[in-house]
């Protein structure tokens, strides 16, 4: 391929115009960047008409790295840190030629470098940049834990290993390319970039009668990933207990444990639970960031009308309880989180009491509670009283007790946020009564209540539209006719493991409290609550569900899976 210079390929294909090309150089100057990231995040080119140039005018193939299945072996040809320094990733080879997909491909430097480190004539294709970072974490990850395996057992057979496991000095920041690091110690942070990189929530161990079975919840469902011979099951929990500060000699009791790690210059919170099995120990981790992206009302998924009701609830609550509520794993506390962001402020006092204290939120006081030493939600939350609060965050309200406070502080002046383990808001109702709250508590404090679900969204990489049927059309509450609606579901793809979904979004409900409802509250009325919520701005999560249906955000299934035939 001759040299060709890609902004004068881009002016002559007609795709951008001189001023254009040169306002890019401009911006691309001192920046470190190549041109085409530059041309896409200013909104001059798109990443497709980019790659159909390139295409047409160089007579590059293009490769759907969602799709295409790289051969493990590749990771052998070409070192990791040159794939990750031009984001480049091998696809496939013979004794003479290398394939290389780059989302650039005249970026002749990592032509040259792969060639001479490979001693083959380099091939280049082209591919989406966020396949490649993909396809290149994938590919190291999956061969920097294979080849941890593989020493770890070669030393196990030379009865080297045992001791040395344990005994290798903690390293908190989690790097493949540690060559000197103990093998578990490796396999270890091969397993945790892995879950960094598929975006999962948490990473479950669990030991099996022949091998240890390595799972990671991705967008709410777990997939298995690599399995561990049981011999090498030991040496990995014994890692993970070094780096949770765990008794690494105890292995019949149950142990919780933390550790503060840094993949990729991004710092994470694992919390580290161990549970004893007939096999062995179960263990799993919970990864949370420090630096929360699903904290704004735009990462949980608040939009449109729902957005509005959800800033006019908080923005006019000054006083009072407002609740967000939901089964477990339907995104409360991010919700939580978004709504803390909304009211910090230099002129307010808030404090959040949370178990545990899953995000670092600067600008607010944010307190650990610990049973074992007293710090319950009930006690913390009388001391934090006596603190001069204008805003409590409660993590969560577990015991009438705690309840009672929240209800009682909300009375005399607080805004009280909190969240509560129901199925919808008007369960939340039932439930606050239920633990001993008293009505006229509940219908004085309350300000407003939040219900939520996650959905997962389709896939947009293998995203296909049909017409739905009828029972489908009448499970969502819509007037059936054929061929009226268009919905959409995910064929399957590598890029999302082949379920047809990746990433999440959240469906809401949001209620708020009119004197209507407070008497309907107070006087324990189901009938007279249904009436209230009726002459309200109330709409049923199943309204937002549904239009994230005929939005082609999510399925129909997945709103089944959650809401069943609600």
């Amino acid at each position: 391929m001759k040299y060709v210079k890609l902004g004068d390929l881009l002016v002559k294909s007609g795709d951008i115009t001189q001023a254009q090309l040169e306002e890019a150089l401009s911006l691309q100057e001192g920046s470190g960047e190549r041109l085409g990231a530059i041309l896409q995040k200013h909104g001059f080119i798109t990443e497709r008409q980019l790659i159909d140039t390139l295409m047409s005018q160089l007579g590059v193939e293009f490769v759907d790295l969602n799709t295409y299945a790289i051969p493990p072996d590749m990771a052998q040809l070409l070192p990791k840190n040159l794939a990750k320094k031009h984001m480049v990733v091998p696809v496939k080879a013979t004794r003479s030629e290398i394939w290389l997909a780059m989302a650039d491909p005249l970026n002749f430097m990592a032509v040259e470098e792969v060639g001479a480190v490979t001693r083959r004539r380099v091939v280049p294709v082209i591919a989406a940049s966020s396949a490649v970072e993909r396809a290149v974490q994938n590919l190291y990850s999956n061969q920097g834990a294979m080849q941890a395996i593989e020493d770890m057992q070669r030393d196990l057979l030379g009865s080297q290993y045992g001791a040395a496991a344990v005994a290798q000095p903690q390293s908190m920041t989690v790097d493949e390319d540690e060559a000197d690091a103990a093998p578990a110690i490796r396999l270890v942070n091969s397993i945790i970039d892995r879950a960094c990189t598929e975006g999962a929530s948490d990473i479950h161990m669990e030991p099996g009668e022949d091998s240890m079975t390595i799972r990671m919840r991705i967008d709410g469902a777990l997939r298995a990933i690599i399995p561990v011979p049981r011999e090498l099951q030991s040496s990995v929990i014994s890692r993970l207990k070094i780096m949770a500060r765990m008794d690494i000699a105890q292995k019949m009791i149950p142990q919780d444990g933390r550790a503060n790690v840094t993949v990729r210059q991004e710092a994470l919170d694992l919390r580290i639970s161990t549970l004893p099995t007939i096999h062995g120990e179960k263990v799993v981790i919970r990864l949370l960031r420090k630096t929360p992206e699903l904290a704004t009302l735009e990462g949980i998924g608040l939009e449109g009308e729902n957005r509005e009701r959800f800033c006019k609830l908080v923005d006019n609550s000054t006083e009072g309880v407002i609740l967000m509520v939901g089964p477990t794993g339907s995104g409360k506390t991010s919700t939580l989180y978004a709504m803390i962001d909304r009211l910090k402020s230099e002129e307010v006092n808030l404090v959040s009491l949370e178990d545990p204290v899953e995000y670092n939120i600067d600008g607010i006081c944010q307190v650990q509670i610990n049973d074992k030493t007293g710090l319950t939600f009930a006690n913390v939350l009388r001391s934090v009283l006596r603190q001069d609060p204008d805003i409590i965050a409660v993590g969560e309200i577990r015991d009438g007790e705690t309840a009672e406070i929240a209800m009682r502080a909300a009375m005399t002046g607080h805004l009280v946020l909190s969240t509560i383990h129901t199925n919808n808001a008007v369960s939340s109702i039932d439930r606050l009564l239920d633990i001993g709250v008293e009505p006229y508590l509940v219908a004085g404090a309350v300000k407003g209540i939040v219900s939520q679900r996650l959905l997962r969204r389709v896939c947009p990489h293998c995203r296909k539209p049909y017409a739905p049927s009828l029972e489908e059309q009448e499970a969502l509450g819509l007037e059936p006719g054929e061929g009226k609606y268009t919905f959409y579901k995910g064929a399957g793809c590598g890029e999302c493991f082949g379920t047809g979904y990746r990433g999440r979004i959240g469906a809401f409900e949001i209620l708020p409290f009119n004197p209507a409802i407070r008497r309907a509250v107070h006087a324990r009325s189901l009938k007279e609550l249904e009436a209230a919520m009726a002459g309200t701005d109330f709409h049923p999560i199943m309204e937002n569900c549904r239009e994230l249906v005929l939005n082609g955000v999510t399925s129909s299934e997945e709103v089944h899976r959650i809401l069943g035939s609600s």
